[in-house]
């Protein structure tokens, strides 16, 4: 990995994580090309700058972490089902994470799913202007239910917070209010997976130079700034305009990269 990929893939990192399009995804697709998805330190960095994504929610949303603790058990709830299934399926996320063509197929389902999913939950958008902080509006069992959707995205191309929106949206939840848990339970979520990647890594016998250290620590610079656009654009787009525009991105990557893989060249982990 050189600079210049550290910063493109950071940048990806942060724009696509609180996306529905599935960051994992693209990321496999980019570091694909670069020739360096196969790459171990390659696979570290690609979760470990998601913490920049992690700082990018609690900059903007810092005021809803101080609330309650009730607000913290609730996320401590939806993150079990990750902590669970994580664990029992790690041997096959890894292969999966080397599969540009799994991305390209799971960004399909994905994209048809979120083109149909704002005319299945219509009723959910009456929204109250005076509506209460989130943790008030959603229960313990949603929250649960939330965190089972979430480990959908254990399939590379699914889209974490695109499995978790809708698995509020099932719980009646209004496209704003889905997305913003989603967003919280990325915080525990992600700093779960950075923490086990980076385990893994030393217990593999691995040790970081001065010059990895240092592209991570520009990759989560470069990652939580651009997370902090990517949010701000996505919560209001998404609130006014729904998922469609996005449905119809990923069916569009997700078409070319299957014409690609076949008529142009083989994409594989190098």
């Amino acid at each position: 990995m050189n600079l210049i990929e550290v910063i493109i893939l950071a940048i990806i990192e942060g724009i696509t994580e609180y996306l529905p399009v599935s960051s994992t995804g693209h990321l496999i697709i980019a570091s694909s090309f670069f020739g360096i998805a196969g790459d171990d330190f390659t696979k570290l960095f690609t979760i470990v700058i998601q913490l920049g994504g992690i700082l990018a929610v609690l900059a903007l949303y810092w005021k809803r972490f101080f609330q309650s603790v009730d607000f913290y058990l609730k996320l401590f709830v939806a993150f079990l089902p990750a902590v669970f299934f994580g664990l029992l399926l790690n041997n096959y996320i890894d292969g999966w994470l080397e599969s540009p063509i799994i991305v390209a197929v799971t960004l399909i389902l994905g994209g048809i799913i979120l083109i149909k999913v704002d005319d299945w939950f219509k009723t959910n958008e009456i929204i109250d202007p005076n509506e209460p902080y989130i943790h008030t509006e959603i229960g313990y069992a949603t929250a649960l239910k939330i965190g089972f959707f979430q480990c959908l995205a254990m399939i590379p191309g699914t889209s974490r917070s695109g499995a978790s929106i809708i698995g509020g949206m099932t719980q009646k939840l209004n496209r704003r209010t889905a997305a913003e848990f989603s967003f919280f339970l990325a915080v525990p979520t992600m700093f779960g997976a950075t923490s086990k990647k980076l385990f893994d890594y030393y217990n593999n016998g691995f040790v970081l130079s001065n010059d990895q250290i240092n592209y991570l620590l520009l990759g989560n610079v470069i990652s939580f700034i651009v997370a902090l656009l990517a949010i701000k654009f996505f919560i209001d787009y998404l609130s006014k305009n729904g998922f469609k525009l996005f449905g119809y991105y990923r069916i569009g990557l997700g078409l070319a990269l299957l014409l690609i893989h076949y008529f142009v060249m083989p994409l594989t982990v190098v």
